[in-house]
């Protein structure tokens, strides 16, 4: 029986902010990281639809 991986917005540059409570790397918080894999499909993939918008929210309030 195979199994498809579990897809991932990780690019391995790995740094939560602190401030932000994101990691950098990915725009996922520290819930988002631990439980990832006992996310469903469906969750995942709204959780992975909301990580540009928060990457942009993120790089806007680093230019203020």
């Amino acid at each position: 029986m195979s199994r498809n991986p579990v897809k991932t917005p990780c690019v391995q540059v790995c740094f939560v902010d602190p401030k932000a409570g994101v990691c950098v790397g990915c725009f996922r918080t520290m819930e988002e990281l631990g439980r990832w894999t006992r996310y469903t499909d469906e969750e995942r993939a709204a959780i992975m639809a909301a990580l540009p918008g928060r990457e942009a929210a993120y790089r806007d309030a680093r230019k203020a």
